[in-house]
């Protein structure tokens, strides 16, 4: 017999049955179903897309945030995202309306979303709606600042301080050469009565290759700059996406501080592109730059056959004097003898001929200062008149640009408080989250301890 009792063992307990990784899984959708809202907003980034091949095909994105985690360290957050047909056939053709671009990686969105999870495929988001003015937003400010490191540098109008020629006629052509607007602007150029000579540099107006493709063509100019007077960018018309490669930092900056003047012919009816802006001149099309190019040498034309009168007739009235005066030396000549004879005779004549010239010359001088003033009349008032207008447009422009800088900063400080205002929310979701999860992990231990306590008991 033993000198003590032993106290009998109690058996332990039960482990809980393995989960099937399909049963665990749907836990996982029931509980994201049970604890997330319908839909939420969320601003994020496209990193890649995929374009529905066919019709009835969906489109696929994949959205990502580079943000921190509640320890203050950075994370990139990732997730998967559908455009259904439907949604796509009515969202896609609504977002590139309002503004002027279809969905691409690198654009920032605003996006409702539904959060999703299956079994076999995992989390995902349906996308049930897109706000396009966040968008709009986004390009503005990345124009604004454009504009802004343009400015700084001085190179929106380091262009206007060149000089263009009197009579350009040895033009650097930056375009494709099948284009339909480089070949109006060839087209243009040749039925003039003046003799151009073009140059064609060839480049890629249109997609992500154009700005560097326009570069390099303006540096193939530059290596060349003695042999032309200006240069000319022309590109056909198009629609806002096609022309976004001209809002480009860099090929801006190039046009801008380019050694010799930049005529544009961008075809666009709207907005200015920003190279518009850092060029010696803008116009709407390729056919207006070959008009503008063709009325600058009529004009000079009409100036220089203007002064080409005025020689003629100046060189008419003084041989007119001249043989005035070789009439009257004749004349003199003729009778002197006579004028010997009769000295008082000839001595009244000469003072009666005296009196009545010293008037007429008096009037034929002030005749010539009337009609030389007139002449400069006119150009002294068409002088005054451009200095003017060109005051009133840079007036205007100095207006246009501050109150588009004043509304960009109400604009800026909107976006602002609506981001401050989402990250307060989430932060507040985020608590709430880690409360709940704290307290059903409280629960479970306390459960835990009841079953525990039980068979001690």
């Amino acid at each position: 017999m033993p000198l003590y009792n032993r106290r009998p063992e109690l058996p332990l307990p039960a482990a809980p049955a393995p989960l099937g990784l399909a049963e665990l899984l749907g836990r996982v959708r029931q509980a994201l179903h049970q604890q997330l809202a319908d839909d939420y907003w969320v601003v994020a980034e496209v990193s890649d897309l995929t374009l529905p091949r066919f019709a009835g095909s969906h489109c696929y994105l994949t959205l990502t945030e580079q943000a921190t985690d509640y320890r203050g360290q950075p994370v990139k957050a990732q997730a998967r995202a559908t455009l259904w047909s439907q949604r796509y056939q009515q969202l896609a053709p609504a977002f590139e309306r309002a503004t002027g671009q279809p969905l691409r990686p690198g654009l920032k969105l605003l996006l409702r979303v539904q959060v999703r999870f299956h079994e076999q495929y995992g989390l995902s988001l349906d996308v049930v709606a897109l706000d396009s003015s966040y968008t709009v937003g986004e390009l503005a400010l990345l124009r604004l600042k454009t504009l802004r490191q343009l400015e700084a540098k001085g190179l929106l109008v380091r262009q206007q301080a060149l000089t263009l020629a009197l009579a350009p006629q040895r033009l650097a052509v930056i375009s494709s050469p099948t284009a339909a607007g480089f070949q109006d602007f060839v087209q243009q150029l040749r039925e003039a009565p003046y003799d151009f000579a073009l140059t064609l540099f060839p480049a890629t107006m249109q997609g992500d290759e154009a700005p560097a493709s326009i570069r390099a063509a303006l540096d193939g100019v530059r290596a060349r700059r003695g042999q032309f007077d200006a240069v000319v960018l022309i590109r056909g018309g198009g629609s806002r996406t096609d022309l976004l490669a001209f809002d480009e930092y860099g090929l801006a900056a190039a046009v801008g501080a380019f050694p010799l003047p930049v005529l544009t012919g961008i075809g666009h009816e709207r907005d200015e592109a920003v190279v518009d802006l850092t060029a010696h001149r803008a116009l709407k099309t390729p056919t207006a730059v070959a008009a503008f190019l063709v009325d600058r040498l009529a004009r000079l034309e009409a100036a220089i056959l203007g002064l080409g009168e005025q020689v003629v007739a100046t060189a008419r009235r003084q041989l007119g004097q001249r043989h005035a005066r070789l009439d009257q030396l004749g004349g003199r000549g003729r009778h002197a003898a006579q004028r010997q004879l009769d000295t008082a005779q000839d001595a009244l004549r000469a003072r009666m001929r005296q009196a009545a010239l010293a008037p007429r010359e008096q009037l034929r001088a002030l005749g010539q200062g009337l009609l030389r003033f007139r002449h400069q009349l006119p150009k002294a008032a068409r002088r005054t008149l451009v200095r003017e207008q060109r005051g009133l447009r840079q007036r205007g422009r100095l207006l246009l640009r501050r109150f588009s800088r004043h509304h960009q900063r109400r604009r800026e400080a909107l976006l602002r408080r609506r981001y401050q205002l989402q990250l307060a929310l989430e932060r507040t979701l985020h608590r709430q989250e880690l409360r709940l999860y704290q307290l059903t992990v409280n629960k479970e231990q306390l459960t835990v301890g009841r079953h525990q306590a039980k068979p001690n008991q």
